[in-house]
């Protein structure tokens, strides 16, 4: 009887210890889900924001102010920042006349921070861009905001480039879409297209 008893309390014991860890592998599994989630729907999001130019032949930027993917307090326009725009750089695209280039903010509709026309340079210092082109990442405190830059090398000038500085672009596609129409109303102007990226928190 003692045996019997000493088995029935085993078997309890080991169920019971097989519900917990059973209930620590579902909270495990849901961690683990709720990342790779995460994840897609970052990677979803670079993919998406490169399609923004995916339809152009591209080239590289680079930026020495990018560090691990994060834009440095120096290019913001905060307490802690000196609103200056970031270095960047690429190689001259052949047969360009000049770049345009835009700078926003894709976790606010598309905020413009930066917008240059006519750039003939391919090397930009920090603190390249005149106060009236450029202002400073300032998010909300505390939420990371991802900040893109394009490059448009262009066969000819344009006579301008829509969307306000420091103002929301939705349509930011159809802006960049419209610099492939040159001043004279030739298409077939964009040559090909640069992207660089990274986040900044307040």
């Amino acid at each position: 009887m003692k045996r019997l008893v000493y088995v029935c309390l085993l078997v309890l014991t080991i169920s019971m210890i097989g519900c917990g860890g059973t209930e620590e592998l579902k909270e495990e599994s849901k961690v683990e889900n709720m990342e790779a989630t995460e994840t897609d729907v970052q990677t979803e999001l670079v993919e998406e924001e490169e399609n923004l130019v995916s339809k152009y032949d591209c080239f590289d930027v680079t930026s020495e102010s990018l560090q691990d993917g994060v834009w440095p307090d120096i290019i913001s326009n905060t307490d802690r920042g000196e609103n200056k725009s970031p270095q960047i750089s690429w190689e001259p695209v052949e047969g360009a006349d000049s770049y345009c280039i835009y700078m926003v903010d894709r976790d606010a509709q598309y905020w413009i921070h930066w917008k240059s026309n006519g750039v003939k340079e391919t090397n930009l210092e920090l603190g390249w861009a005149s106060d009236s082109e450029y202002i400073g990442p300032y998010p909300p405190e505390g939420s990371p905001h991802i900040y893109d830059i394009y490059v448009i090398a262009v066969k000819n000038p344009v006579e301008r480039m829509k969307g306000g500085q420091n103002s929301s672009a939705p349509k930011i596609q159809q802006f960049i879409d419209e610099i492939d129409t040159d001043m004279d109303g030739n298409t077939g102007n964009i040559i090909s297209c640069g992207h660089i990226y990274g986040s900044f928190t307040k």
